[in-house]
């Protein structure tokens, strides 16, 4: 069966294109409708029934889906719920492949570690359709997962060859740079919190062109040298990240950490807009402190610091002896953990452990996502705030 035939110069354009995509500043769903189509030309991919990608965007520190994104299809949650967090059947699922340390898990791959295990799936696969698929994780070049992209072809095309999964891998880090920009974008469009990160967009001269909702409270706690003027550390990173634009236009953004009156340390990170007109930085301010997904553990399921810290490496993955080496304890005592945990969150495995946090603290933020993506606004990242009652 001949290869689709794609040239060195049509993936260097669509790599470009990406990259370009990923820092102009778009919402998650049309950074992913964008990148979709251009992503097309390199790698085709599709079926009668998922003509398009499908992608799902993370949270970086459960490794829990926060929203799913598929243009000319929908996708049902239940089954997402269903396969990546109760199912027995083996299978590509999100939460591997961002733990896979390639990045990139085919069928073909699962047949050939497991050809009996690996059965089931494939009629599951071919019950609609997909005779090929490709899951790639999108992780940024620091190694953070913000999502993935999950390509599909029907019998009559070729399985995905090397060559185009060593270009999604290429690809990846940019397309999950454009997913963290866009979640950031829709946390700070519209706060749920004092704490949501906020945007501040600077001129090449340094004078201010717009703030997101609650950026002048975040303003106000850092550092000045006077009330009419902008917080001496955003200025120096916004100037950072435009002394450095002419060398790499993608490089990683401008940082620094900066101690604010009240809220302890705050991170800032400039970054130049990609568009028309004159250069333009944005930079963003949100807290240092401890991922969102600790204070929730915490709160709602009466975990104690270290319960918690065995509960989130439970979420990446970790085995007894890794978490035990993690923590610098033993592997009776994190067995011990891990036998309150199931007491208080009332229930008898890890995966039932994880299938029950997803419910309880990410689903309504996938829910909340689904319904935000029909309005046509920007979709948000993280566990829900309050979540269901555990």
């Amino acid at each position: 069966m001949p290869r689709f035939q794609v040239s060195a110069h049509t993936r260097q354009q669509v790599l470009e294109r990406v990259q370009r995509l990923a820092i102009e500043g778009l919402d998650v769903a049309s950074f992913l409708s964008e990148a979709g189509v251009a992503l097309a030309r390199a790698v085709p991919s599709g079926t009668d029934t998922m003509p398009t990608p499908s992608w799902a965007t993370l949270d970086p520190t459960s490794l829990l889906i926060t929203s799913t994104y598929s243009e000319g299809c929908e996708i049902p949650i239940e089954e997402v719920v269903t396969f990546e967090y109760c199912s027995e059947v083996p299978g590509n699922r999100v939460g591997e492949v961002v733990r896979n340390p390639r990045g990139v898990q085919t069928a073909r791959e699962l047949v050939e570690s497991d050809p009996g295990g690996a059965c089931a799936y494939l009629e599951l696969l071919r019950s609609i359709g997909v005779e090929h698929e490709a899951l790639v994780a999108l992780r940024t070049r620091d190694g953070q997962p913000w999502g993935a992209v999950y390509l599909v072809r029907d019998p009559s095309r070729p399985d995905f060859s090397p060559d185009e999964l060593g270009f999604l891998r290429k690809v990846a880090p940019h397309l999950a740079e454009g997913v963290r920009r866009g979640l950031l974008l829709g946390e700070a469009s519209e706060p749920e919190g004092p704490d949501t990160p906020a945007i501040v967009v600077l001129h090449e001269d340094l004078t201010a062109e717009s703030f997101t909702p609650g950026a002048q409270q975040w303003l106000e706690d850092l550092p000045a040298t006077s009330d009419d003027e902008l917080p001496a550390a955003l200025l120096s990173v916004a100037q950072v990240a435009l002394a450095g634009r002419g060398d790499d236009p993608f490089r990683e953004p401008a940082g620094a950490r900066v101690l604010s009156r009240r809220r302890g340390w705050v991170m800032l990170h400039g970054q130049v807009l990609a568009g028309n007109g004159g250069q333009r930085v944005a930079v963003t301010i949100q807290p240092a402190g401890p991922e969102r997904i600790t204070p929730l553990l915490m709160a709602a399921h009466g975990l104690t610091v270290r319960e918690e810290q065995v509960t989130r490496h439970v979420l990446q993955g970790d085995s007894t002896a890794q978490i035990a080496q993690a923590l610098r304890v033993s592997p009776y005592t994190v067995q011990e953990h891990l036998k309150n945990i199931f007491d208080k969150t009332a229930v008898h495995s890890r995966r039932e452990l994880v299938s029950r946090l997803f419910s309880c603290h990410f689903r309504p933020r996938v829910e909340d996502n689904d319904e935000r993506i029909r309005q046509d606004r920007p979709i948000r990242g993280g566990p829900f705030p309050h979540g269901r009652s555990s």
